[in-house]
C-alpha cells in the first residue's frame, strides 16, 4: 500500500539566497516574497515562490500561516563546544588559562553517559531555542560524549557534525588519551555515526598544543582514510597559543604549517578562530580551500583580537561564522553576527545585513560543503526553517515601526534579536520550538 506523504504549507514573509549579496543592490543574490509559501514534502521542500503560485500545487495541503514573520533558512553554527554548556560565562581569564581553570575540569564530566546525555538534551533544546538547526560540535575525549551528542542529533533529526577531541598532552590527567586509541576510538565513532540518518563525523584534533606529533599523525591517516569526513581544529586564537606551539612544533614554518604536515587541511577542514595569520599562512589557506572560523563574541570575551574577514574573503578564502561556546557568551547566531559587526567595524570592515545573514545560512552551508542539503529554501533541500519576528521585545518593535525596508529589517534582528524573535523552528519539516502554538493553522487558505 502506498503512502501518503507528509505534506504542509508555510505562509509568511519569505527570504532566501542564490548567491552572497554586499549590499541591496544585488537582487539577483537572493530572493525575497512579501506573501510567500514554502511547501514541504516528507521533510524536503517542495516547492519556494509567491504564496498563490505555491498554494495552487496544493490545494487540500494544510496551510500554516506565519505572516506577518520573516521565514528563511535555519541557522548553521559552525563552532560550538558540547561539553561546555555550563562553563559559558566563566570569569576572568584568557585562552590557555581558561582552559585549565574552567574547561578541562568541566569535559571530565562527559565520561559519565548520563551527564553527556543530560547535557546533550539541553544543548539541542537551546540551539533549536535559539533558530539553529545545524552545528558542527567538538565533543569531549570520551566516546561517550560523541555517541550522547548523535542519541539526541538522531532523536531532533537534526543535521550536525561532531567528533571525539583529540587530545594526548597538556591536559588533565582525566582527559588524555593516546595516539593509538584516538585512533582506534575515532574510526570505531566514525563507522558508528558518520553518514548515518542526518549524522557526519569531523575528525578532531583539539589544538596543536594538546597534540604530539604522533598524535596528528594518527589524525592524519584518519584524514587520508575517511576524506568525506570534516576535521576540525583551532589555529592562531591568541599570542600566548601561537608562541607555546612555536615551541613545541620548532620545525614547523608557522602554526599552520604545524596541521599542514600531517595532512590535516582539506575544503572539509574547519579552522576556529584564524585571527593572528601570516602571510604564508594566508597562502596555504587560500591553497587548500581550508576554513577560517570567524568566532566574534569569544575572540572578545578573551581578548583574543579581530579577525580579518576582508582581508582573507580578498584572497578567495571561504570564512564561516560560528557561537564558540562556551567562550563564546550566545547560542544565538542574531548575537553572533551582532558582535562580528562590531568586530568588522574595529577593523574598518563593513557587514551588510543581508550578507551577514546570507552568512549564517548558505554562506556556512557552503563552508561545510552541505549547500545542497541545508542553508537554502531550494526544492529537494531539507525543510530546515526558522520564522523571525522582529518585533519580539518592546525596544525590537518601537525600533521596528520605522523600519522601511528588508535590509531595516534584517539589522534590527541581527542587532536587537536573540531567542525571543525565533518564533519557531522546523527540522525536516516538523515544528521543534512551539509547536506553531503561536501559528494560525488553516486547511485550505
Amino acid at each position: 500500500m502506498t503512502q501518503t506523504p507528509n505534506r504542509v504549507l508555510l505562509r509568511g514573509r519569505i527570504l532566501d539566497f542564490k548567491a552572497e549579496p554586499q549590499d541591496d543592490r544585488d537582487t539577483d543574490a537572493f530572493t525575497y516574497h512579501e506573501d510567500g509559501a514554502i511547501l514541504i514534502r516528507d521533510g524536503l521542500i517542495e516547492a519556494t515562490g509567491p504564496y498563490a503560485s505555491v498554494q495552487a500545487q496544493a490545494h487540500d495541503v494544510p496551510v500554516i500561516d506565519h505572516r506577518p514573520h520573516l521565514l528563511m533558512p535555519g541557522f548553521i553554527d559552525t563552532h560550538i563546544h558540547f561539553p561546555q554548556a555550563q562553563v559559558i560565562a566563566s570569569w576572568g581569564a584568557q585562552l590557555l588559562d581558561w582552559l585549565n581553570t574552567y574547561t578541562f575540569p568541566e569535559e571530565t564530566r562527559f565520561s559519565d553517559p548520563a551527564h553527556a546525555a543530560d547535557i546533550a538534551s539541553s544543548l539541542f533544546d537551546l540551539l533549536i531555542g535559539h533558530g539553529t538547526t545545524s552545528a558542527v560540535a567538538f565533543c569531549s575525549v570520551h566516546a561517550t560524549s560523541v555517541d550522547a551528542f548523535f542519541t539526541e542529533a538522531a532523536r531532533r533529526n537534526m543535521r550536525m557534525i561532531g567528533g571525539k577531541v583529540m587530545m594526548d598532552r597538556n591536559a588533565s590527567d582525566g582527559l588524555l588519551d593516546t595516539p593509538q586509541s584516538s585512533y582506534d576510538d575515532s574510526k570505531a565513532l566514525i563507522a558508528k555515526w558518520h553518514g548515518k540518518g542526518r549524522a557526519h563525523y569531523a575528525i578532531t584534533p583539539r589544538f596543536a598544543i594538546t597534540s604530539t606529533p604522533a598524535q596528528l599523525d594518527m589524525a592524519g591517516a584518519l584524514v587520508a582514510e575517511h576524506p568525506d569526513c570534516h576535521v576540525q581544529t583551532h589555529l592562531s586564537e591568541n599570542a600566548d597559543e601561537i608562541a607555546y606551539t612555536a615551541q613545541l612544533y620548532p620545525d614547523a614554518p608557522d602554526y599552520l604549517g604545524v596541521y599542514e604536515a600531517h595532512g590535516l587541511l582539506t575544503p572539509r577542514t574547519l579552522l576556529g578562530h584564524s585571527i593572528h595569520l601570516t602571510p604564508r599562512e594566508i597562502d596555504v589557506l587560500s591553497g587548500t580551500g581550508a576554513k577560517p572560523v570567524f568566532c566574534p563574541t569569544s575572540n572578545l570575551f578573551l581578548g583574543s583580537g579581530l579577525f580579518d574577514d576582508a582581508g582573507l574573503r580578498g584572497r578567495g578564502i571561504c570564512n564561516a561564522i560560528a557561537t564558540d561556546v562556551g567562550a563564546g557568551t550566545s547560542y544565538s547566531m542574531l548575537q553572533t553576527l551582532n558582535e562580528g559587526y562590531k568586530v568588522l567595524q574595529l577593523r574598518g570592515q563593513k557587514l551588510h545585513p543581508l550578507r551577514a545573514f546570507h552568512w549564517i545560512t548558505r554562506g556556512n552551508a557552503l563552508a561545510l560543503g552541505l549547500e545542497d542539503r541545508i542553508g537554502t529554501l531550494a526544492p529537494g533541500t531539507e525543510a530546515d526553517i526558522v520564522v523571525l519576528d522582529a518585533g519580539a521585545t518592546p525596544a525590537a518593535a518601537l525600533r521596528m515601526d520605522r523600519a522601511a525596508t528588508l535590509s531595516e529589517e534584517l539589522f534590527i534582528l541581527q542587532m536587537l534579536g536573540d531567542d525571543r524573535a525565533v518564533a519557531e523552528v522546523y527540522l525536516a519539516g516538523q515544528a521543534a520550538k512551539n509547536g506553531t502554538v503561536a501559528a494560525r493553522a488553516l486547511v485550505g487558505a
